[in-house]
């Protein structure tokens, strides 16, 4: 991408946080720690961007201040307390201070769990964003989201913290495999479904294995996340849209994760979350039977069908207690009028999971 966009988050001085797109964003890095002149910069990685991304990333790389590295193991095994204690002791063996600056270069895991340490560390240092997965670029490493896993939970201990600035370069993508695009592109997905009719309208023709230009996507689907994070920077009711296909999905995640040998990606998971959440949706908050129908056709060109029999449907239940949005003991689903149009805190009867399971097998 040749041309250089900045979109601002300004929901209040402490929460603004620009998202510069392109090459020339490097040079919107280089002014920013000018700005803030941190006493030490650390860069960190997990082992496959340390292998595909650092070296693009240094090729920009202008500043006297040559990044500390650290890096951990890729996987999301690695968003864990554990990493958190290890990159903790890195950070202060290596002098790091409340001055110092965290560039986290790196998928979902990076941004996750470098937001996480950035802002337990000292009790908060400033970090920078650089995704370098789709599912990060359009999702992840926006918004201020940050933590880590708790056992087998997905993102149970965590925090708001927002970065300085987020800086996405879609030539990173270059060094993806294509399960790694596959599974970012379920958020792409998810962002039409809750937020732009004509978005949805667009990526439900497109294969994401033949896309030639990921700029004018990207940029689309972080502009429809940025629109709700300014509404609701902290998640107190809109911005529980964007959980849109989450809540079954974490669940799927979760469940794949601990009784299988075949983890499910989480874009996999998100999309098994989202037939569901149509299903749902018809029976509830009256979306046409026929979008639903197009909805699994997206999910299931892209990711298959995944078979889940009658005990594992049981045991994915059971993780349902452990989302996020309940309360008072209520599983809390994010469902569609309408493409591009979420309704929040919608009580799903028990009775209709197994249907929803149903539809998602046969279409029916």
């Amino acid at each position: 991408m040749a041309q250089q966009n900045t979109v601002q988050l300004n929901s209040s001085k402490s929460l603004s946080s620009s998202i510069t797109f392109g090459s020339p964003a490097y040079k919107q890095l280089d002014l920013l720690i000018g700005q803030i002149k941190p006493t030490k910069i650390f860069l960190l990685t997990d082992s496959n961007t340390r292998a595909c991304c650092v070296e693009i990333f240094l090729e920009q790389w202008s500043s006297d201040v040559k990044p500390i590295e650290l890096c951990i193991p890729s996987g999301e095994q690695s968003k864990s307390i554990a990493q958190c204690n290890h990159l903790w002791q890195q950070l202060s063996d290596f002098g790091a201070d409340r001055q110092s600056l965290l560039i986290n270069l790196g998928g979902g895991v990076i941004t996750d769990i470098g937001g996480f340490v950035a802002g337990t560390f000292m009790r908060g240092i400033r970090f920078v964003n650089i995704p370098t997965s789709l599912l990060a670029m359009v999702d992840a490493a926006i918004g201020g989201k940050t933590g880590v896993d708790f056992g087998l939970l997905k993102n149970q201990i965590g925090m708001m913290h927002f970065p300085e600035m987020i800086l996405i370069d879609d030539q990173y993508l270059d060094s993806l495999p294509p399960e790694e695009i596959i599974s970012g592109w379920a958020e792409v997905i998810k962002h039409g479904l809750i937020g732009d009719q004509s978005y949805w309208e667009h990526c439900s023709t497109l294969d994401p294995r033949n896309v030639s230009d990921w700029g004018p996507i990207i940029k689309n689907s972080v502009q429809i996340k940025l629109k709700v994070v300014e509404a609701d920077a902290f998640e107190a009711n809109r911005r529980k849209i964007l959980n849109f296909g989450h809540t079954f999905g974490h669940a799927i995640e979760s469940f794949r994760l601990e009784h299988t040998s075949s983890a499910l990606s989480h874009g996999e998971s998100i999309g098994v979350g989202m037939v569901l959440a149509a299903y749902f949706s018809t029976q509830l908050t009256d979306l046409d039977w026929s979008v639903a129908q197009q909805i699994r056709q997206v999910v299931v060109t892209n990711y298959g069908i995944e078979s889940f029999d009658t005990d594992a449907q049981q045991k994915i239940e059971q993780l349902l207690i452990f989302d996020k949005k309940n309360s008072n003991g209520l599983t809390k689903f994010v469902l569609l009028k309408s493409p591009g149009t979420a309704v929040i805190d919608i009580n799903v009867p028990q009775s209709l999971y197994a249907k929803g399971f149903d539809f998602y097998h046969t279409g029916v």
